[in-house]
């Protein structure tokens, strides 16, 4: 062993299973064992250390022969006692080492596919405690690790995988991932209680809590969002400014057209079908039967195409995480029917005010090309929220699409429709996707956040990338660097420089986002499309009074002083 290529202490044989040919692609012959050998083997660990020191003795002598050499195979870890075995070493000649040949070491986190190795809740035997905690041999050795044997059909009914323990169809359809069942057929209304009251307790509100925060445990985040500052910048809307300096620098890239809303699908650039299972939380769907319920390992299966919910990467705010509908369908984005109202029954699940979730459009500053919404928690309203509305009038004899009123923003920087109440949550949805499908038509880039547990939608047509192609943004707006997507529209502001963020102001945060809206003339001309496609006239009447908005401003730029509510200490990112 003195001239071989060191590797880290043995413990354990976790980790994919090897293929039958070995890493060099070569057939490997494979030791066996009849009912009279069982006397060698090993039962104890110093019997297998006995065994080792005489293979050694041997090989110093000479009295080991090549084929002896060969031949001889030594048992190196095993599930002493229930005659389980893992992983082998061959004595002898010294082995030819692949190239790709992997090594353990301490740091490794145990695989996840229940093999030697994995922890008892994974799948392993709770022998293996014995090696994840470093037990075992301590001495150095190189390992070939091989699978445990299930069925005489495992190798042939297993499909290959990527060994990236993906999203894609390569290792989602034989995964298990945690299941939220919701029930589709309900129509809970949770939106009672206002912004400043403490909301009850509801489990999938906790439930991505916790999930969330085992994942920043395990630092698969890439920045602490929790050593971000934020504040309230004063004034009349009380606008939320962060400081973000490792977002921009860690982004990924974006790979598509920025002046075409509608793109197809494109496999080959980044897309959550590459992203590993380590970052996903939970599966979100409707459960049979309108029966909920919550699996903590549900099967995937080789037909379904799962909701999955993940972590954000680049988190933005405490809870944030992306909901990426049927992920192995590889759907563009883009809002259908059926999605934003998954979406809208992911806000009516979590059942808190705090929890808002939010789209991007292309042109709007999605960055990946695969359906997705966002969504955290924030335990302050947005500015946006405080606006003051006034209602549509609309013209006698159309339909109503439930009772579902339309309200125009009013004094907030960028223009934009909110949509809210209805008799079902399938009313709401209908009505606020088909505006959303009418403005992607007509090529027009647009953001939308949803409120008020899953009852309120905010809809916001935009231009800014469209004036920043045409050079019409001014350079001031440029510098700061800030994309303004939904979560800047609605009035949270992202900030990549300490010197924009010590200064930030009102007025800047309304001339940045000024920038972002249509005007007037573009606006009307817009409302009158989407009015049209959800079939729809306004009336010419206009007495619908204005709603006022239910905050005071404002009047200190210290920071954030959290909300009292029952959500997990640090919903709100503070310093």
């Amino acid at each position: 062993m003195d001239d071989e290529e060191p590797v880290a202490p043995f413990h354990g044989g976790g980790g994919p299973p090897a293929t039958a040919g070995g890493d060099d692609g070569k057939a490997r012959r494979k030791p066996s064992f009849s009912s009279s050998d069982t006397h060698l083997l090993p039962r104890s660990l110093p019997e297998l250390h006995k065994l080792e020191e005489t293979t050694r003795r041997k090989r110093r002598s000479g009295r080991h022969s090549i084929s002896e050499a060969r031949s001889s195979w030594a048992i190196t870890a095993g599930s002493f006692g229930n005659g389980r075995w893992g992983s082998h070493r061959r004595f002898g000649r010294r082995p030819q080492v692949p190239e790709r040949r992997r090594h353990l070491d301490k740091e490794r986190i145990p695989s996840t596919h229940g093999g030697r190795g994995a922890l008892p809740s994974a799948g392993g035997s709770p022998s293996d405690l014995l090696f994840l905690a470093g037990g075992g041999l301590g001495r150095m050795m190189i390992l070939k690790r091989i699978p445990t044997v299930l069925s005489n059909y495992q190798e042939a009914a297993e499909p290959r995988r990527c060994g990236r323990n993906c999203l894609g169809k390569c290792c989602l359809p034989i995964s298990k991932l945690p299941l939220y069942a919701f029930n589709g057929d309900a129509n809970p209304r949770n939106s009672s209680f206002g912004v400043d009251e403490t909301p009850p307790d509801f489990f999938l509100n906790s439930l991505l809590l916790a999930q969330w925060e085992d994942r920043m445990s395990r630092g698969l985040f890439r920045y602490d969002v929790t050593a971000c500052e934020t504040k309230v910048i004063p004034g009349e809307y009380g606008f939320i400014a962060q400081l973000n300096e490792g977002r921009h620098l860690k982004k990924r890239p974006t790979e598509f057209l920025i002046d075409r809303v509608l793109q197809p699908f494109d496999p080959a650039k980044f897309n959550f079908t590459k992203v590993g299972q380590e970052e996903v939380l939970l599966c979100f769907g409707a459960g049979e039967g309108g029966k909920a319920c919550f699996l903590e390992s549900a099967p995937v299966g080789e037909d379904n195409s799962p909701n999955v919910v993940a972590i954000n990467v680049s988190p933005i705010e405490y809870g944030h995480v992306l909901l990426i509908p049927l992920v192995l369908d590889h759907l563009p984005q883009r809002i259908d029917p059926d999605s934003f109202l998954l979406a809208l029954h992911m806000a009516v699940e979590a059942g808190s005010p705090y929890f808002r979730l939010g789209y991007n459009s292309l042109g709007a500053f999605a960055t990946i090309n695969h359906l997705h919404f966002q969504a955290y928690f924030l335990s302050m309203p947005f500015p946006v929220e405080r606006a003051p509305t006034q209602r549509v009038p609309i013209a006698k004899g159309l339909l109503c699409h439930g009772g579902v009123k339309i309200s125009l923003l009013l004094n907030y920087p960028v223009r934009g429709l909110v949509y809210e109440g209805g008799t079902s949550l399938k009313d709401l949805s209908d009505v606020v996707s088909k505006s959303c499908m009418c403005l992607q038509e007509n090529n027009i880039p647009f953001n939308v956040l949803i409120s008020d547990s899953g009852w309120r939608i905010f809809l916001f047509p935009q231009c800014y990338a469209e004036k920043q192609a045409l050079g019409e943004v001014s350079e001031e707006i440029l510098e700061t660097r800030v994309n303004p997507a939904v979560w800047e529209i609605s009035g949270h502001m992202v900030l990549k420089r300490k010197k924009d963020f010590e200064e930030a102001t009102e007025q800047y945060a309304w001339r940045l986002l000024a920038e972002v809206s249509l005007s007037e003339a573009r606006f009307k001309e817009v409302k009158d499309y989407i009015f049209g496609a959800i079939g729809l006239e306004e009336s010419k009447k206009e007495n619908i009074k204005l709603e006022e908005k239910k905050e005071t401003s404002f009047q200190s730029s210290a920071p954030i002083v959290r909300a009292t509510c029952n959500l997990a200490e640090g919903c709100l990112v503070l310093q």
